[in-house]
């Protein structure tokens, strides 16, 4: 949730028009107990111009490097795994 709120933010200010924006999270447990993650994917799905996928790239960027303190967090117990999907 954060990490949308980031990228919204910030494609907001970059004067990018986006549409379809999700974010699709899932994640592998370790075998044993107690099951924790060891991995975890986020996925961005966004429809934007070609010539501003740039931005959106930047914008998550962003987001995971200096502002989401969940992904932060995440990143202390399991291996975050982050791609963007344009549609």
């Amino acid at each position: 949730g954060c990490t949308a709120i980031d990228v919204v933010d910030l494609l907001r200010k970059m004067r990018v028009e986006f549409s379809d924006f999700k974010i699709d999270v899932t994640g592998e447990l370790t075998e044993e107990h107690p099951k924790i993650y060891h991995t975890v994917h986020l996925t961005y799905f966004i429809k934007v111009k070609e010539e501003d996928r740039s931005k959106m790239e930047k914008a998550v960027n962003l987001s995971q490097e200096k502002y989401c303190g969940v992904s932060a967090m995440v990143r202390k117990f399991a291996d975050l795994k982050v791609k963007v999907e344009f549609l």
